[in-house]
């Protein structure tokens, strides 16, 4: 099992101390760094920082959106990072959600599926480079359809001008819902799930799956080291609680979906509807803390290392632990390393 440090994206005001971080998770032995993104930093950016001041720990999104961004400028942002790395680029991606893609970015979020589809085989033909990309799908034609509104009717196919370092550059999905984990399995080297329990692994049923060898399933775990376990899980149930509550709209939010199909429905209703009635702290509170145990690693060290286990006989390939505690790092590099 690997190690990840997540970045994550900005809150309130940009953070500098990616460079020293990704430094020491690289000498501690860490295999790669993570940055997301929201409606804050974007992905890409803070990893080009990285690269330039790193040597061999990976450079991965997790996720870059794919309503930010038509799938060839993906396919050059992607290209060009990892040429400029040495071939440590990784790019994950995943569809965000309707009140991020709609709200934020302006457009449609229909038909999620097939815009991930599309767009993961027009970034391979991009990056292959054997012929002007053509595509007659219904997301993204390419070139624009000449009769289609406000067209000028002059587009052609184009094929990349860089031969990239890559052409195989690793595509991992953040996928919930079990359509789209299944096209993670079928498209995709590697899956990053949103929660995962090493208890409850029939949850997610793998067993339909052809899973290579070098297959990624890399999962974000908050990792707290502390005595009082229900004071030390406060974090991780805030986070639960607006990812429940506000990442999403009441009618449809996949996180909360994917709460309920990991057998908390009615908790998770409830969390919503605390939050989106401005009870954020009652929502917190609402967390359930067995579900915010399972998912996370929580209490003395020596309950870390003994709950480690249960990852290591998982199908999880990757920890990913978050970035912004060099002690927790280190003591992670200590146990699993």
């Amino acid at each position: 099992m690997k190690l990840g440090a997540q970045y994550g994206y900005w809150t309130k005001r940009p953070q500098l101390d990616i460079v020293p971080t990704a430094i020491e998770a690289e000498s501690l032995g860490y295999d790669s760094l993570w940055t997301g993104e929201s409606y804050s930093s974007d992905a890409f950016t803070p990893l080009s920082w990285v690269g330039a001041h790193t040597q061999k720990i990976k450079l991965i999104t997790g996720i870059a959106q794919l309503g930010a961004r038509t799938p060839a400028s993906l396919a050059m942002q992607a290209m060009t990072l990892d040429g400029l790395s040495g071939g440590r680029f990784c790019l994950g991606i995943g569809v965000s959600g309707p009140q991020v893609i709609e709200g934020w970015y302006g457009q449609p979020f229909g038909k999620p599926l097939t815009r991930t589809r599309e767009t993961i085989r027009i970034l391979r033909e991009i990056w292959e480079r054997e012929r002007p990309v053509v595509s007659d799908g219904p997301m993204f034609p390419l070139p624009y359809p000449h009769e289609a509104p406000n067209s000028w009717g002059l587009g052609k196919p184009l094929k990349l001008i860089t031969e990239p370092l890559r052409s195989d550059i690793p595509i991992l999905l953040g996928a919930e819902g079990p359509k789209n984990i299944a096209l993670a399995f079928e498209m995709c080297q590697g899956w990053i799930p949103l929660y995962y329990s090493p208890e409850r692994p029939d949850i997610f049923d793998l067993s339909n799956f052809i899973v290579p060898s070098d297959f990624e399933i890399a999962v974000n775990v908050t990792v707290n080291i502390c005595e009082n376990i229900e004071d030390g899980l406060l974090p991780q149930k805030a986070i639960i609680a607006f990812y429940i509550g506000g990442m999403g709209a009441q009618e449809r939010n996949f996180h909360t979906e994917l709460m309920g199909r990991m057998g908390y429905e009615e908790e998770a209703k409830n969390i919503q509807n605390l939050f989106l009635n401005g009870k954020r702290n009652e929502a917190i509170m609402a967390v359930p803390s067995a579900f915010a145990d399972e998912i996370s690693l929580v209490g003395p060290k020596e309950r870390i290392a003994e709950r480690l286990s249960l990852w290591k006989d998982s199908p999880v390939t990757t920890l990913i632990v978050g970035a912004n505690n060099s002690s927790t790092l280190r003591t992670m590099a200590e146990l699993l390393l």
